[in-house]
């Protein structure tokens, strides 16, 4: 039973959530903003939609295990699953923007969240209030960048959305939301009773299992993009993705309950936030050494290895 909730529960948030984008960007358009602005801000706060519901349904029902093991595996797995599984398929051109402000945001973000934690081992209101201007600010500085860039990544948006009815919009909306709500509910406490079942602890299954799962969607749209030989996802989205995860999914979780660090996992602090500030610091001399911005199927290897050996080691 408890492998049908957790089954059941990511359906449920990968079917919402792509709702919920739908809804939000055809909402946007109704709304006069521009591509670029609903492509940087409107696109990247609804996708994070299930990573939010996930980790704040967790922390309300008192698992700040789940709150963060979700965040900090995600994080892990865009880099070392969805990255390295792309770049072995296909090798990956990388903008020399990424290392400009991307990059470092990432970085600073994660170093933040652990001494947010480090401190009081709790993520308090006012740090959740911190992270989540950070993100605001960090977005007003990317989009004024990016309007002087011709090159402005906004292929996410879809144009068809900007002539959909109104009453599509309410239904999407109604779906996405339902979707997300029933199905974090359902994978938390999936994931609660699989963790009794297996006999680890529920943040090993947040770290492992959950993280996975929410990443699939995007694991499977770049893999059959790289096969196909088009462009396989950029990592400028994907950095951005881990942004939002700790600003945006741990902010505002924080801001309506605050997350305490189980004194029981103490492999939170002790390993894993390491391994996210790895996986995340070890990019800049992938991308420049030895050929310079790419990453291509040995560095793929690399992180697809990394990322097994993480699993290994938080499953043990």
């Amino acid at each position: 039973m408890s492998v049908f909730l957790v089954l059941i529960g990511l359906a449920l948030l990968v079917v919402g959530g792509d709702f919920l984008v739908r809804a939000s960007v055809g909402l946007s358009f109704k709304l006069k903003l521009s591509k670029l602005v609903i492509g940087m801000t409107v696109v990247s706060f609804a996708t994070s939609a299930p990573e939010l519901l996930v980790s704040l349904q967790a922390a309300l029902e008192g698992v700040s295990d789940i709150a963060l093991g979700n965040v900090i595996g995600s994080n892990i797995a865009n880099i070392g699953l969805v990255l390295g599984i792309t770049a072995i398929i296909s090798p990956l051109a990388v903008d020399k923007d990424f290392y400009k402000l991307n990059w470092p945001m990432m970085m600073l973000s994660s170093f933040v969240l652990y001494y947010f934690l480090w401190n009081d081992n709790v993520l308090t209101a006012i740090e959740g209030l911190i992270l989540f201007v950070s993100l605001i600010v960090f977005l007003v500085v990317l989009i004024r960048s990016s309007r002087k860039s011709i090159k402005a990544n906004i292929e996410e948006v879809d144009d068809a959305l900007a002539v959909v009815s109104n009453f599509k919009i309410v239904m999407w909306l109604l779906i996405g939301a339902a979707g997300l709500y029933f199905g974090s509910l359902w994978l938390v406490d999936g994931a609660k009773q699989l963790a009794t079942a297996v006999g680890i602890s529920d943040y090993a299954i947040s770290v492992t299992v959950i993280a996975i799962g929410t990443s699939v969607p995007e694991l499977a749209a770049s893999v059959i993009a790289a096969l196909k030989k088009e462009k396989a996802l950029s990592l400028g989205n994907l950095i951005g993705s881990n942004i939002f995860n700790i600003a945006s999914v741990l902010g505002l979780t924080a801001i309506i309950k605050p997350i305490a660090v189980n004194p029981e996992t103490p492999e939170i602090l002790s390993t894993n936030i390491w391994w996210m500030i790895a996986f995340a610091a070890i990019l800049i001399p992938l991308i420049l050494i030895p050929k310079r911005l790419e990453i291509g199927r040995l560095k793929g290897m690399l992180l697809f290895g990394g990322y097994l050996v993480f699993i290994y080691t938080a499953l043990k």
